[in-house]
């Protein structure tokens, strides 16, 4: 008897991404040792990995490695296939470049969309070499590989065709999976990969996906998926079903991007196609938080308990602290840092918001300076605008240096 044929389904892992600067390749190496284990104890057949690889066009050289490693420990556990599609975080030509050499170990990556989407069919096989899927594995839909833009179009026809050139080319990758099983005895199920925003799609505060458009495709409806048995997803970072159909859904990212994505567990798909089932049934894994992330908010007495519970409980974390008392604290960095030291704690990013308040408030009436010293506004300054704290040394040195001048200049004037 035929036995059921296992996929795991996971996307957006953006390797390379920072978080306030803070490079995280200890998170990523864990993730990907994790994940080799969970596919070698789950017995998968498969591994669908759908879009955004990396988190930039120009990955750095660590980020690569991270990748290729993997790449090299996960076809070692038995794993019979892996199809990979680009994002749009993801330089096609780059993610595309070792094609050939990795399909002859049976690792699929399409790059880019191909013309009717005949090269985007790659049809999946169990240790006896039987077929048993067939994948439609359609990379990000860039709209200068789907279609020839018009002189003079607007914005809303460029959005238009866009998404009926999306929708037709999905017809057609259909179509050509419906040619390809028709050789076969036993029908094998239709997969369909995607990279893009499905209307309905659901984000959160600051993980990188615009709610709107993404890129420059629009939000497209669910319905462009028709026929197929199971849609694998990538580009959402949150884990959710499309439209109420369990077998359209986005795995989400597996790692924490943002402090506003809270306790959320993150988690990988599986999916199983059984043989006398007409349709799969689908779990989800979750995957260990490797690097634990706080919001802290409160006034400076509620910080300071929340701090030193933080620390009892020994657990390395990061935090992003928000202060919203009402007393105007200056040296607010040094205070928490003071509060910190010698423990596992780590700030990424401080918001003072009494102090927000202030320079709004003063900023027009002229008595920003009878409030706030030099130095605290242009700490502040590097506060809204998010500059990593790895950068912050250096733009602080360059302030004092430029105030030094600017004493200089003013001594040989006679002062102001």
């Amino acid at each position: 008897m035929t036995k059921k044929f296992r996929l795991l389904h996971t996307s957006d892992w953006h390797l390379g991404r920072s978080l306030y600067g803070r490079r995280r390749y200890a998170e990523y190496e864990a993730f990907l040792d994790w994940l080799v284990g969970a596919i070698e104890r789950a017995q998968v057949d498969a591994l669908l990995l759908a879009g955004d690889v990396f988190d930039s066009t120009t990955p750095s050289t660590q980020a690569q490695a991270l990748y290729y490693r993997f790449l090299g420990q996960v076809i070692r556990t038995g794993l019979r296939q892996v199809v990979i599609i680009a994002g749009n975080h993801d330089s096609p030509t780059l993610l595309a470049a070792p094609a050939e050499i990795l399909k002859t170990l049976d690792i699929h990556v399409l790059g880019m969309i191909s013309s009717g989407g005949a090269n985007e069919i790659v049809i999946l096989k169990d240790k006896n070499q039987t077929p048993r899927l067939i994948v439609a594995a359609v990379p990000y839909p860039r709209d200068r590989d789907l279609r020839e833009a018009s002189v003079g179009e607007s914005f809303e026809d460029k959005e238009r065709k866009l998404l009926e050139a999306v929708r037709e080319h999905y017809r057609q990758v259909a179509l050509g999976a419906e040619v390809a099983a028709e050789i076969f005895e036993t029908r094998p199920p239709l997969v369909a990969m995607g990279h893009l925003f499905v209307l309905g799609g659901r984000t959160v505060e600051d993980d990188g996906v615009d709610a709107l458009h993404v890129g420059s495709l629009g939000q497209v409806p669910a319905d462009i998926f028709f026929g197929f048995d199971y849609v694998a997803l990538g580009h959402l970072h949150q884990s959710q079903i499309v439209g109420g159909d369990p077998t359209r859904r986005y795995s989400g990212a597996p790692l924490h991007f943002n402090f506003s994505e809270g306790p959320k567990s993150k988690s990988v798909t599986l999916v199983d196609f059984h043989p006398s089932l007409a349709t799969p049934t689908i779990s989800t894994l979750e995957v260990p938080i490797f690097q634990t992330l706080y919001r802290l908010s409160g006034d400076m007495s509620e910080l300071e308990a929340a701090l030193e519970k933080l620390r009892q409980a020994r657990t390395p974390a990061w935090l992003e602290i928000e202060y919203t008392g009402a007393e105007i604290i200056g040296d607010l960095r040094a205070r928490l840092g003071e509060l910190t030291a010698d423990s596992e704690l780590d700030i990424l990013c401080i918001r003072n918001n009494r102090l927000a308040g202030t320079l709004r408030a003063s900023a027009l009436s002229g008595d920003l300076l009878d409030v706030l010293t030099p130095g605290e506004i242009f700490r502040y300054c590097l506060e809204i605008a998010r500059v990593p704290e790895n950068s912050r040394p250096e733009l602080w040195a360059a302030y004092c240096e430029l105030l030094r001048i600017l004493s200089l200049e003013n001594d040989e004037k006679g002062g102001f």
